[in-house]
């Protein structure tokens, strides 16, 4: 199982939310392209990054320290928030991203996300964010009435590299992964799947990893960023 630190932006600095929320963020690091070589150098095989601005505005908006990552590190990296287009996602895969999230556009065009996934293999991701399992968008600021499973089930065939599944309420909260939901989705779906959202120490990713389904991995930010998990150590642990 693959661990992915977390790099969230917000008006060019890497911070974490609480719950979604934009007026509780906590800044961490005002270079995102030196906190992404740190994660580097203590071994992580994949970047984790998200664009907070973008998901609410519907376009990138923190492009510069996004760009300034890749220029700095030739570690894979997956990028979400704010990629609602085609000329949006060839653009960011030109430049270098292993993969793009899409998230909104998931729900409001998926014909835009198979159209993605069938001319970059491998290299298109569905993010779903979901609040008592219901789907919700535009960075978590609006709610439908879209079950997470039925989502995920929907887009079977449409050949995307993963999904990226986060419980909203669990989100920066340190409470632990919705561990329940997270394998229960990974069962109902041949997508590898990815958890996101509360994971809070090194024995929530090997509770994630020994759930009883086969995640493809799971993303940790706040935890990391706290000194709650050490990354060398985690890396070591989930190779163990």
């Amino acid at each position: 199982m693959i661990l992915y630190p977390a790099i969230d932006l917000k008006d060019g600095q890497a911070v974490r939310l609480l719950r979604g929320d934009m007026e509780a963020a906590t800044v961490f690091n005002d270079d995102p392209a030196a906190q992404a070589m740190a994660f580097v150098e203590a071994g992580c095989e994949w970047l984790h990054l998200v664009d907070l601005n973008g998901a609410f505005e519907g376009e990138p908006v923190n492009a510069a320290p996004v760009e300034a990552i890749l220029a700095q590190t030739k570690t894979p990296a997956q990028l979400g928030g704010g990629i609602r287009d085609m000329k949006t996602i060839e653009t960011w895969l030109g430049k270098g991203l292993a993969r793009v999230i899409l998230g909104t556009v998931a729900v409001e065009n998926p014909g835009l996300v198979r159209e993605a996934a069938r001319a970059f293999p491998g290299q298109v991701a569905v993010g779903i964010d979901a609040r008592n399992g219901r789907v919700a968008t535009k960075g978590w600021a609006e709610e439908t009435d879209v079950m997470v499973t039925d989502l995920a089930q929907s887009f079977e065939d449409a050949g995307v590299a993963a999904i990226i599944y986060t419980d909203i309420n669990r989100d920066g909260a340190m409470q632990g992964p919705n561990i329940e939901a997270t394998a229960a989705l990974a069962r109902a779906v041949s997508i590898p799947v990815i958890a996101s959202g509360g994971v809070s120490s090194i024995e929530d990713l090997i509770a994630l990893r020994d759930c009883g389904a086969a995640l493809d991995g799971a993303i940790s930010g706040r935890a990391l960023y706290d000194g709650a998990i050490d990354l060398r150590e985690a890396l070591a642990a989930l190779k163990g």
